[in-house]
């Protein structure tokens, strides 16, 4: 319950640290899992100190526990080991410090924890974590390349020495970190996160040599599997050798069956790049001499052709066509226009021979009356009317000197 209290009406600290101590009895005996960090078992003594600390999160609770509950696990246990114990928590009022009473400690079976490790396993599958639509494509040639392992380890001797040999310009950024016990999740994490935050980095290796079960539980570790899923930079997986399988090779964006392995996978092998590098430029000589071939024995073939062998024939032979048709034309219009030549003098000919002035030429006369009108017949003219008389060489005025006869003359 809250107490009330004020500036004016404070309470003593040894009534807080009665009252902390009132809250803690109430919480009752409880079940906890951890790791043995520390381990204190001084000769003689009633009373074994442990510290048992929380290998996802850097927090720690000290454990005190009778010598006859400890001696019963004291031959399968040891610093760096997992136990589930039953404790009850005490606060100590006099320096304010809060610990577990340990009525029972059980160590963790190596058949639990990978049980265990199925579970987290199979749950961070449901969440689509090791989905491999969301696994990213490592570059071709890494610039900087950051690298998490232990240090002066031979998993960094491993991953440095093969990289530089397939690509001696490649650089790494390496963090050195603590990859088994306590302190291992915490760390590896912080150096996963710091490398993730650098824009330089293009490609990010966890690695570590082979091990037992438990030595490779912290890269099973639910926060860390969360860390490298929510990478912006792909993540390299190459944690102990090909049989081990921890989950941070299922959440990783590539996984390597060994740290050598590793160096392979994420950079390329200089001189297989070189050889690749001649075949394609061989690869390209012949596709353009074979290119300059073929269109070579296309261009002599066009070559071989009578029109490019002699471009005028074409003309020539065009040119004589025209001048049989000019000629074939000239000819015809030639004898229609001696046709119709022929035909006009015939018809000029005939025209004269009916006009009135071949009459005339033979001797005939035309007589007209004064109005211009021709005198057809006798009765027409009366007595002592001029008339004009045409012939054929001019006309002239003539008189009649009579009327018209019985005879009609």
């Amino acid at each position: 319950m809250a107490v009330n209290t004020s500036a004016e009406e404070p309470i003593p600290v040894g009534e807080v640290s009665r009252l902390i101590g009132g809250w803690i009895d109430r919480l009752g005996a409880v079940w906890v899992e951890g790791q043995i960090t520390q381990l204190s078992r001084r000769p003689g003594a009633g009373v074994v100190f442990l510290t048992l600390r929380d290998p996802s999160y850097d927090i720690s609770l000290t454990v005190t526990c009778f010598r006859a509950v400890f001696d019963r696990i004291a031959d399968t246990v040891s610093e760096g080991a997992r136990v589930v114990v039953h404790a009850k928590p005490e606060w100590y009022a006099p320096r304010g410090q809060l610990s577990l009473r340990a009525a029972e400690i059980r160590p963790v079976g190596v058949g639990e924890l990978l049980a265990r490790l199925e579970q987290l396993k199979k749950a961070l599958a449901a969440e689509g974590l090791f989905a491999a639509d969301r696994k990213k494509r490592l570059p071709f040639l890494p610039q900087l390349i950051g690298l998490v392992c232990g240090r002066a380890s031979a998993a960094e001797r491993d991953v440095l020495e093969n990289a530089r040999l397939r690509w001696p310009a490649v650089r790494f950024e390496v963090r050195n970190v603590a990859v088994q016990g306590v302190h291992a999740v915490p760390q590896v994490i912080e150096a996963v996160k710091e490398l993730d935050a650098l824009p330089e980095v293009d490609v990010i290796v966890v690695a570590r040599g082979g091990g037992s079960v438990e030595d490779l539980l912290p890269f099973s570790d639910e926060q860390l599997v969360r860390a490298v899923a929510a990478c912006r930079t792909p993540v390299v997986s190459a944690i102990g050798h090909e049989p081990d399988s921890p989950l941070l090779d299922l959440v990783a964006d590539l996984r390597a069956s060994t740290p050598t392995d590793a160096a392979k996978k994420i950079v390329p092998d200089v001189g297989e790049e070189l050889l690749r590098i001649q075949q394609l430029r061989e690869r390209a000589l012949r596709s353009v001499h074979g290119l300059l071939d073929r269109e070579e024995r296309g261009l002599s073939v066009a070559l071989a052709r009578p029109c490019l062998q002699q471009p005028r024939r074409m003309v020539d032979e065009r040119e004589e066509q025209i001048a049989a048709v000019l000629e074939r034309g000239r000819r015809c219009l030639g004898h229609l226009l001696d046709r119709a030549e022929s035909e006009l003098a015939h018809t000029r000919a005939r025209v004269v021979a009916l006009s009135p002035a071949a009459t005339l030429r033979r001797g005939y006369a035309v007589l007209q009356h004064a109005d211009g009108s021709v005198v057809r017949s006798a009765d027409e003219v009366a007595r002592d009317e001029e008339l004009r008389a045409r012939v054929a060489e001019g006309e002239f005025a003539v008189r009649a000197l009579g009327g018209p006869s019985a005879e009609g003359g």
